[in-house]
């Protein structure tokens, strides 16, 4: 394995460098550093945790000469505010002996005014979500036509947030002659198609599948009936504080996120992270759990791929995924560095399909648990899980109305159909006297009413 000894680093960079103890350079890092830096469109895949951030800065920062001009060279776009941060943070660790300006755009509170006044005071590199750097790019604070590398990180889960529209605005405001530069934990579709559309004759390096554990986790699961039940379970697992001393749960929603923080019973160990909280909260909570605060950080899917947080020891999976890929990138925040970790599964009956999909793109089947004597079976139901029985049992009692005797016949196709709902009178009125939607129309609906 390569060092960065190995790698022709500038000498103030290389500093940077040894002050962070890098020693070995990761797959991903040895194959991308003389390829970024070639000038050649790249796509590299591989998985979360596998060091893909130092992977597209060192080569940018070796590359990047100094430079007093105002708009940014370097645009660097994230799917979540958590990575934005942790990218600037990283590029601040690499050039403290270097003179490079940087900043991080993103939405949510954060004042889009101080924003606007850190990309007029000039910068060589900017970070940010696609909305913010489009809402900057149409203010005209933001020039883009000086962009020379375009870097995409977790380019997949950026796409599976419905940022292509985004993406594709804020290629109207660049350069046609830059480098693309596209990083991501799986190849998907989606993925492709950008390629195809964006990238001219790209270096593609594939480290490794998405879908094969790693060696240091861990894996098992739990066969748990509802919500409550496998919040008693989780009362029970984590009174052993040395074996999960750093544990981040996954759930699947930001109701069952604060839920599941009301009925632990590790209330000063706790912290939440969703989409939800304001910006301060979630910087506080990651900064908890990461110091050691916080032993448990509840968090939805949405920064499963955002924040770095190192020697975590348990992952937990309070749902099964509906992407197994996800599965993944939960685990994958365990195990890192050579450290230990451990993954648990906690699916019902139902999720069993989703469980064997997991298992078949990992290729290795997840052991079962027995489920504790110990811990109580509860009957109580989430408004959600009640709402979804109540659902069922309509269903059945739907169904069971339809079987008849021999005389019952099925309508033919003519006779079956449903005829439309009639519309109310309220929406009636409103059609007839719509607001006029362009000039004249005001005219042209009293001569329709004049006609009846």
């Amino acid at each position: 394995m390569e060092t960065f000894d190995d790698f022709k680093i500038k000498k103030l960079l290389k500093r940077a460098v040894d002050d962070l103890a890098f020693e070995k350079a990761t797959p991903i890092q040895q194959e991308s550093y003389s390829t970024i830096l070639g000038g050649s469109d790249f796509v590299g895949i591989a998985q979360t945790g596998t060091g893909k951030t130092i992977a597209y800065l060192l080569p940018i920062l070796q590359d990047l000469k100094y430079s007093d001009q105002l708009q940014p060279r370097i645009l660097i776009l994230a799917p979540t505010r958590e990575l934005v941060i942790q990218i600037v943070a990283q590029i601040e660790k690499l050039t403290p002996y270097l003179s490079v300006r940087v900043a991080g755009v993103y939405g949510g509170s954060s004042n889009i005014k101080a924003q606007k006044r850190a990309v007029a005071a000039g910068l060589d590199i900017i970070v940010g979500t696609p909305r913010r750097l489009y809402d900057l790019a149409l203010s005209n604070v933001l020039r883009m036509k000086s962009v020379k590398k375009l870097v995409i990180d977790e380019v997949d889960i950026m796409l599976d947030f419905g940022f292509k529209t985004q993406l594709k605005n804020i290629f109207e405001f660049l350069p046609k002659k830059r480098q693309n530069i596209l990083f991501s934990a799986t190849m998907t579709t989606y993925v492709e198609e950008l390629m195809d559309d964006f990238l001219i004759n790209p270096v593609k390096k594939t480290i490794s599948i998405s879908g094969t554990p790693l060696d240091t986790i861990t894996q098992e699961s739990y066969t748990v009936p509802n919500f409550y039940t496998k919040a008693n379970l989780l009362n029970h697992l984590l009174v052993d504080k040395e074996t999960h001393n750093k544990v981040l749960i996954f759930v699947g929603s930001k109701v069952y996120a604060d839920r599941l923080a009301d009925v632990l019973d590790f209330e000063s160990e706790i912290s939440v992270i969703h989409s939800s909280k304001e910006q301060n909260h979630r910087v506080k909570s990651i900064k908890k759990f990461t110091d050691g605060t916080s032993r448990i950080l509840i968090a939805t899917d949405v920064i499963a791929r955002g924040i770095d947080i190192q020697k975590i020891s348990t992952v937990i999976s309070f749902e099964t995924p509906f992407y197994p890929e996800n599965y993944i990138h939960r685990i994958g925040r365990t195990g890192r560095a050579g450290e230990k970790g451990k993954s648990i599964l906690l699916y019902k009956e139902k999720e069993i399909p989703l469980k064997e999909a997991i298992e078949n793109l990992m290729s290795y089947k997840i052991p079962l648990i027995e489920f504790p004597k110990e811990v109580l079976i509860s009957n109580e139901l989430t408004p959600e899980e009640d709402n979804k029985t109540k659902n069922l049992e309509e269903e059945e009692d739907n169904n069971s109305a339809l079987v008849a005797g021999a005389s019952f016949h099925e309508k033919t196709a003519k006779n079956s159909k449903v005829r439309p709902k009639e519309k109310s009178y309220e929406r009636k009125l409103k059609r007839k006297y719509k607001k006029p939607q362009r000039r004249g129309d005001k005219i042209q609906n009293k001569k329709r009413k004049n006609k009846r």
